[in-house]
């Protein structure tokens, strides 16, 4: 069967800031709105659609040097396009925004493929799995101790079977918080611990410890994912079965390669808004079942529904409190959890969803 033309003949692209439902926080970060950048790219009368969370200067880099790159070329040729994307910023720096720029198209290229072929993204991909399961993931520092242990115990009555909680800005509390969580969840839910780098390697160990007689079983970067070295020395020294986990801030191939070089995590965390699209969430996939090591997707949950299904070194995702909110106030086709699983709708082509223009035109920016 010949597959039709399809020259890119537009590309546009739009940010919007939600505010949070309550003031947030993790140990290194304070933050009360959240940007979302939505590329839509079009040819052959088909329109796909890809985002990322970034700053709205990532609007500006896809308005001025991708849309040109892009152009005209087939979107049937994947790598190709990514490539020209990726010239086309090289003197911007390939890590950052221009690399979530780079991502909100490319996942708006993928969709658009997908699209034309009337084909679900995870069909196009090569996926066979009928399902995904997720992990609730929020617990912020900012929270008092009911709000965190309502969030988290809701996801296990929902059928979740871990959940994750922020740590690290307040190093005194930190052990009474997770007793708190434990509690909460009961023994049954992985409890998952998250400090986004904010402690020392002395401190680290030493909570790594504390935390594994909480059942704890995931450290995320329990120090600065910078610091490959401490990471490993958390590795080697954890009690099993906690698995330290990094690689949120991988924005190429080549930060992922040195960070499965330096055997300084268990599980690599890798996210598609960030790192390229779906074309470096498939390059990052590939280096984790080549290593082997596995594969966990950072946040946006439906952008990487249909990764995941595909990627044979995944083995869960975040479930994002921030990130559901916006795409289930943003757009149409988002799914929710069943039993801790996340399904396709494999009746809808590509990612499945349509931006609400309607809702969505309040928080434009």
């Amino acid at each position: 069967m010949k597959r039709p033309e399809a020259k890119i003949d537009n590309l546009s692209v739009s940010a919007y800031r939600i505010p949070t439902d309550f003031f947030e926080s993790d140990g290194t970060l304070e933050w009360n709105s959240t940007t979302i950048v939505i590329a839509t790219a079009r040819a052959a009368g088909t329109t796909g659609l890809g985002y990322t969370y970034a700053d709205a200067g990532a609007a500006r880099l896809i308005r001025d040097l991708l849309a040109g790159a892009v152009h005209g070329r087939d979107a049937f040729d994947s790598a190709g396009n990514w490539s020209a994307m990726l010239s086309a910023i090289r003197n911007q720096g390939s890590a950052g925004v221009a690399s979530m720029a780079v991502a909100a198209v490319d996942s708006a290229l993928w969709d658009l493929k997908a699209r034309i072929l009337e084909l679900p993204l995870v069909d196009l991909l090569g996926g066979d799995k009928p399902a995904f399961p997720v992990y609730g993931s929020g617990g912020f520092t900012s929270y008092d101790d009911a709000r965190l242990c309502r969030q988290l115990a809701g996801w296990a009555e929902q059928g979740m079977t871990r959940v994750k909680m922020k740590i690290g800005r307040d190093p005194q509390r930190d052990l009474e918080r997770v007793r708190a969580a434990r509690r909460a969840i009961g023994s049954g839910v992985e409890l998952f611990v998250d400090a986004n780098g904010a402690y020392s390697r002395k401190q680290a160990l030493w909570f790594a410890q504390e935390f594994a007689g909480l059942g704890v079983t995931w450290f995320e970067e329990p120090v600065s994912s910078d610091d490959l070295e401490g990471l490993r020395l958390m590795r080697d020294r954890a009690p099993s079965p906690m698995d330290i986990a990094a690689g949120e801030y991988g924005y190429d191939l080549f930060y992922f390669r040195r960070m499965i070089g330096a055997e300084a995590v268990d599980v690599l965390q890798a996210d598609a808004s960030r790192c390229g699209g779906v074309s470096g969430f498939v390059r990052a996939a590939a280096l984790c079942e080549a290593a082997p090591i596995p594969l966990s997707a950072h946040c946006c949950p439906a952008l990487h529904l249909h990764l995941c299904c595909a990627a044979r070194a995944a083995i869960h995702m975040e479930y994002f409190h921030d990130h559901v909110r916006i795409e289930q106030m943003l757009f149409e086709g988002v799914r929710t959890p069943k039993n801790g699983m996340l399904s396709p709708d494999l009746t809808r082509p590509g990612m499945g969803l349509e931006l609400k223009q309607a809702d969505a035109a309040k928080y434009q920016i």
